[in-house]
């Protein structure tokens, strides 16, 4: 099986194997898998083709990458310090883009409170750009996975047809970072900014077309969902906060503590964009964190976390029925 973190290590050996004095275009890893790209399109069509996504490469590689990451941020801040390499740097500033392209696209006045049709504009210039996005992030000899990987860019910020954005469009970003590493254009050494750096960024953007689109929650569990819009920060943010010398789960209850520590952490952070856009008490908008407070550390509730993840997205077929699968990420069963 490769995972995404043998992956990663893959191209890491490749770099330390360089010879010295070589040109910079030397420097570049050879390419981890084949160049035959193609469209991902969607395999899961039935609950019986569960089994399949169980069973492929893509699920392997897709949890390797998450569980990697989830290691990696381990016991530390968003604030520590890390190198940021010219992809990531790149990736940044396609969320720039994004996040400029909501300002130039003002909500329009509309009898429904819910589903700004703005957003539909907005994703039409998405759709549109796609695909030069991508290819300004990844080295250019590897542009012919530009069109694969966009369609992951452009299932990751919601549904223009329903107006609405979940746990599956937020897969759709992390699937997008792991065609990255799979391509070799993202390396062992961003992990760090991976999660604290592409990811934080991409959940600012995606808040702020929540609240400026009042997007609609996909598929939300409503107060038996974990949250209405994300999962995955509050799997890598209870993995920072493991071993935490003062904070336990018991304080994300707190909005002090929350308050002085949101921009360390990325689980306070989304405990704190919760806060700020719900009322009442938090045992009632938000039962399951509420449920979380009561674990006694922080290593069993990112264990549980995962397995929620996977019983609550990752296996439930309204969520991977939406889910693309190409050459990167396969449909096809995991080599014994």
């Amino acid at each position: 099986m490769l995972s995404i973190a043998s992956t990663l290590a893959a191209i890491n050996m490749a770099e330390t194997e360089q010879q010295a004095g070589s040109s910079p275009e030397d420097d570049k890893p050879p390419l981890p898998i084949s160049l035959n790209f193609m469209v991902p399109k969607k395999e899961i069509s039935m609950v019986p083709d569960m089994g399949k996504w169980k069973r492929s490469q893509a699920y392997a590689d897709y949890m390797g990458f998450i569980l990697t990451l989830n290691e990696g941020v381990k016991g530390k801040k968003l604030t520590c310090d890390y190198t940021l390499s010219e992809t990531v740097e790149k990736l940044l500033s396609l969320l720039d883009t994004l996040d400029r392209w909501i300002d130039e696209t003002p909500p329009v006045d509309q009898p429904s409170r819910f589903g700004n049709k703005a957003y539909r504009t907005w994703y039409a210039k998405l759709e549109k750009e796609a695909e030069s996005l991508v290819a300004a992030v990844i080295p250019s000899d590897r542009s012919a996975a530009s069109q694969e990987i966009a369609v992951y860019l452009k299932e990751a910020v919601g549904n223009s047809t329903r107006i609405d954005y979940g746990t599956g469009h937020e897969a759709a970003f992390a699937a997008f970072l792991c065609c990255l590493c799979k391509i070799g254009a993202l390396r062992v050494e961003d992990q760090l900014s991976i999660v604290f750096k592409v990811f934080d960024r991409y959940l600012r953007v995606m808040r702020k077309l929540q609240k400026t689109y009042r997007m609609e929650p996909a598929g939300s569990q409503g107060v038996w969902g974990l949250d209405d819009f994300q999962f995955l920060p509050f799997i890598w943010g209870s993995s920072q906060l493991i071993d935490h010398p003062t904070l336990e789960p018991r304080h994300f209850v707190d909005e002090k503590a929350v308050n002085e520590h949101h921009q360390d952490y990325m689980f306070l952070e989304c405990i704190k964009f919760i806060n700020e856009m719900k009322t009442g008490p938090f045992a009632e908008h938000s039962n399951q964190l509420w449920n979380i407070s009561a674990v006694p550390t922080w290593s069993k509730v990112n264990q549980g976390l995962i397995r929620m993840y996977k019983a609550e997205c990752l296996e439930k077929f309204p969520v991977i029925q939406h889910f693309k699968f190409g050459s990167l990420l396969s449909i096809q069963p995991v080599k014994p």
